[in-house]
């Protein structure tokens, strides 16, 4: 019987490592590929990622409220984020881009604040104010199901 040194048997084991990984990898970019062609044609908007830039202003009774900077960034940067107090939102997104990324309140729940056609933080719509949304200057009705765009300027009020 043959003895088989410690060099090959380190080196088999780097190989059969090897092959697994890339087994592995194989299998879940299929899978990955797989999920993202069941994606219903209208719920994309991009099938090559996005880097959009929509404006943000938000006024409680006539004062402005301070978009938190350096929000979402850190390790791993989540896919809308802030890189300063402008309301500049940065919306950075690889692969399959669905509708529902791309909504405003999508930005609301990953900061933990509310949003919706009835309340403003913490400013609930009825005697004392109404939540209104304009996009680009024009009344808008879609609040947290608004699709942002490049370049949007978006104004929510609480008035």
């Amino acid at each position: 019987m043959k003895n088989v040194s410690a060099e090959t048997k380190i080196i088999g084991g780097i190989a059969i490592l090897t092959i697994v990984i890339l087994v592995g990898g194989v299998f879940l970019i299929s899978a990955q590929q797989s999920k993202e062609t069941s994606i219903p044609e209208g719920d994309v908007v991009s099938r090559s990622g996005i880097h959009w830039h929509p404006q943000l202003s938000i006024y409680i009774k006539g004062k402005q409220q301070e978009i938190p900077k350096d929000f979402g960034l850190g390790g791993v940067h989540l896919p809308i984020h802030t890189h300063d107090s402008s309301g500049t939102l940065h919306l950075e997104m690889g692969g399959v881009v669905t509708r529902e990324k791309i909504k405003l309140g999508s930005f609301f729940k990953l900061w933990g604040k509310e949003f919706s056609k009835d309340q403003l933080f913490d400013r609930k719509s009825g005697e004392d104010g109404t939540v209104k949304i304009f996009i680009n200057g024009q009344d808008n009705y879609d609040f947290e199901n608004y699709l942002m765009k490049d370049g949007d300027n978006i104004e929510i009020k609480y008035e």
